[in-house]
């Protein structure tokens, strides 16, 4: 190349970058939420040197969510890009190194259905490893790499019979009921739905398979029979919910209940041969009437991990970390001192250690336990949130994932140098990110009911200013036992709130997770009490604030959020407007149309018909619908036909009592949206409604 072009090329790698950093950054817009990549579940490989993981990518106009494998190198210096290992507009996930390290295991629906597939990381194509008619999915190794275990919901009643009996009659089933123009659903027991899906009679049972010489063994169901052997309900569920013991002769996972498991929460540790043809299952937590789950052996082989609640019923329980000798012997917990709830939990390589994640005050941050001093303490995996723990085979190298409210996902890489480890963005695909402005948000803590704490996130519009006048919109999240986290989210962004020219309020009140177990416990058969008080102090503290219009405040949230818009609405008039998404009316008609019986029992101490049936009736916003009337607070309703969770008859209640009594509102249903409105299309809509409906009753901007 002449040397004038060489200079050419330097001035321009230079330049190029300055004139950048010379940009405004613009305020957020919707259609920037779906330009973001999706990143999930990052593996080191054994040697350390790459992480894979699951990058999404919206296709608005297929309307869908493509995801594919990339690798990325976890050096810190001289970093190559990152490169794309997989290619299929349909979904690649769960990537799992093979412990030779040469290949890795997936999940895709590239072939129309769900099946396992594997990929040399050294190139080729990708092969197919299972053809099952009711699909593969959450495929993992045994140790030695020679077993490949995955999970496959099928028909109990052929489950016993040889693999290639069972799974004919399987698909001659399904192809039956395709063809069948009677599309009726019969239904012998209850939980025969579940959030957007029916499950019918289909239980999710655990296959084991050989992998010799490149090929894959013929299936074998390990655990046949009339029960589930892997979690259906995500309450249950942290990671991969089995493993394969150290010697690959058995399977260890999370049972479902073997009855009443739509309003039983204990599930248990189990294990079986990998030879299979058992319908025996070995139970190792039965003395527990409460859940116990996520098995874990320690590298070394000698320790056996998992998490427990303490009691039965209650699915917000503080969840521990038990360890029990391999061989056999007592468990013990060895965060019983720990005043937070453990998430996901991963061994270090040494087997002395184990990491684990926790909310704490907003955020979810990765603590380590010894299993000999068993004393707590927090990693330098403590900003922001973060999950998805990953170590190589030798512990020098840790892979993550980290969010906040002002970054989606990307993929974080440690290495450990002397004493000290060094943190750095390996995926670096949301790098636009730097193109808009978004503000950092500010923590509050105000005091709530009996002047107890209250943290509040605060989130200012891009281009603040304090000496005029801005409108609030008062976010309540989900839950109730959930939290409004330094993170990242896709539906309900605050980020997009704030640019629509709102200072944004995120209040955790009572109920809220990373504030302490009694924190959480205040909230259940109180849902409009404390945590009411919680919200209107944390709302009056806005009022306070000079830049706050008192007169342009709105409130808007989901699911639990969306039972507080309904409780507002019929218990104060300061909102302008509000804005409930799939939210409880109804406390009698949600106990008999919801699908985990065990929740509202818990929230209520029963059933409608049993010693605790004020609790039903003392804080249902149904009861006070008269005041709907009285206040004639305008509201946006958004109900969809497959939530399953709080079922549509909620939101269609609430909006007939809205227009019977004059008070202005709208309804919008997705006729194919469980509780979350997932599609992008939809998401799209969903968002301009909103943002319509909230513009309309409450002007956006500075005054």
């Amino acid at each position: 190349m002449p040397r004038r072009a060489v200079l050419v090329v330097a001035l321009l790698t230079v330049v190029a970058p300055v004139a950048a950093q010379n940009v405004k950054p613009r305020p957020m817009q919707v259609d920037d939420l779906f330009r973001f990549k999706r990143l999930s579940d990052p593996q080191v490989s054994p040697d350390g040197k790459w992480v894979v993981y699951v990058q999404g990518v919206v296709d608005l106009e297929g309307n869908r969510v493509s995801n594919n494998l990339w690798i990325a190198s976890t050096s810190p210096t001289g970093i190559p890009e990152p490169k794309q290992l997989t290619a299929t507009t349909k979904s690649d996930r769960h990537p799992r190194w093979r412990p030779d390290g040469k290949h890795i295991l997936f999940e895709s629906s590239r072939s129309g259905s769900s099946q396992l597939w594997i990929i040399a990381v050294d190139g080729g194509e990708p092969q197919q490893l299972t053809t099952l008619s009711t699909g593969a999915s959450t495929g993992i190794w045994s140790r030695d790499g020679k077993q490949i275990a995955f999970v496959s919901a099928v028909w109990p009643e052929h489950s016993e019979k040889p693999f290639a009996e069972s799974d004919a009659l399987n698909k001659k089933r399904i192809e039956a009921a395709a063809k069948n123009p009677v599309k009726a659903k019969v239904f012998k027991r209850l939980f025969f739905r579940h959030w957007d899906e029916y499950v019918e009679d289909k239980r999710q049972h655990l296959f084991v398979m050989s992998f010799e010489g490149g090929k894959a063994g013929e299936p074998r169901d390990v655990t046949p029979g009339d029960r589930d052997a892997y979690p259906t309900s995500m309450t249950f569920a942290v990671g991969d919910d089995f493993t394969f013991s150290p010697d690959g002769k058995h399977l260890y996972f999370t049972a479902v209940p073997a009855t009443d498991e739509a309003w039983s929460t204990n599930h248990d540790v189990c294990r079986v041969p990998t030879t299979g043809a058992t319908g025996a299952w070995e139970c190792l937590t039965a003395k527990n009437p409460a859940a116990d789950g996520a098995p874990r052996f320690s590298p070394d082989g000698r320790w056996l991990a998992y998490r427990a609640q303490r009691r039965a019923g209650f699915e917000a329980d503080r969840w521990e970390i038990m360890v029990m000798p391999a061989k056999g012997g007592p468990a013990r917990s060895v965060t019983a001192d720990f005043g937070g709830s453990v998430d996901g939990f991963i061994w270090r390589p040494d087997s002395t250690i184990i990491y684990f994640a926790s909310e704490d005050r907003g955020k979810t941050s990765y603590f380590s336990v010894s299993i000999e001093d068993v004393k707590p303490r927090p990693t330098f995996i403590n900003q922001h949130t973060n999950g998805s723990l990953s170590f190589s085979r030798d512990g020098e190298i840790i892979a993550f994932t980290r969010a906040a409210l002002r970054h989606p996902n990307e993929v974080f890489v440690s290495r450990k140098r002397a004493n000290d480890y060094q943190v750095f963005n390996a995926s670096r695909a949301n790098d636009n990110r730097k193109e808009l402005d978004l503000p950092r948000p500010e923590s509050v803590t105000v005091a709530g009911a009996g002047g107890t704490p209250m943290q509040m996130w605060i989130l200012k519009p891009p281009g603040f200013d304090p000496a005029k006048k801005w409108p609030l919109a008062f976010l309540v999240h989900g839950g109730p036992q959930g939290a409004w986290g330094d993170a990242w989210s896709f539906r309900w962004n605050p980020q997009a709130w704030a640019a629509q020219g709102y200072v944004v309020a995120l209040p955790n009140p009572r109920g809220s997770t990373g504030f302490g177990q009694k924190y959480v416990d205040e909230i259940s058969g109180d849902w409009g009490g404390k945590c009411y008080e919680d919200l209107m102090a944390g709302l009056a503290y806005l009022e306070k604030q000079p830049w706050i219009d008192n007169q342009r405040m709105a409130a808007a949230g989901a699911s639990f959020g969306g039972y507080m818009m309904n409780w507002f609405a019929v218990n104060t008039g300061k909102f302008k407007t509000l804005i409930s998404h799939c939210g409880v009316w109804n406390f009698e008609s949600m106990y008999a149309l919801t699908e985990e019986l065990w929740f509202d029992e818990w929230e209520h101490g029963g059933p409608p018909w049993g010693k605790n049936r004020h609790s039903y009736e003392k804080h249902s916003p149904h009861r006070f619908a008269a005041n709907l009337g009285k206040f004639k607070t305008p509201m946006l309703i958004i109900h969809n036909d497959l939530d399953f969770r709080v079922p549509v008859s909620e939101g269609i209640q609430v909006f007939t009592t809205l227009q019977r009594q004059g008070v202005p509102s709208r309804f919008i249903n997705f006729p194919d949206e469980g509780h979350w409105v997932l599609k992008p299309r939809n998401s799209q809509y969903w968002h301009r409604e909103v943002f319509d409906w909230l513009t309309k009753h409450v002007r956006p901007g500075a005054e």
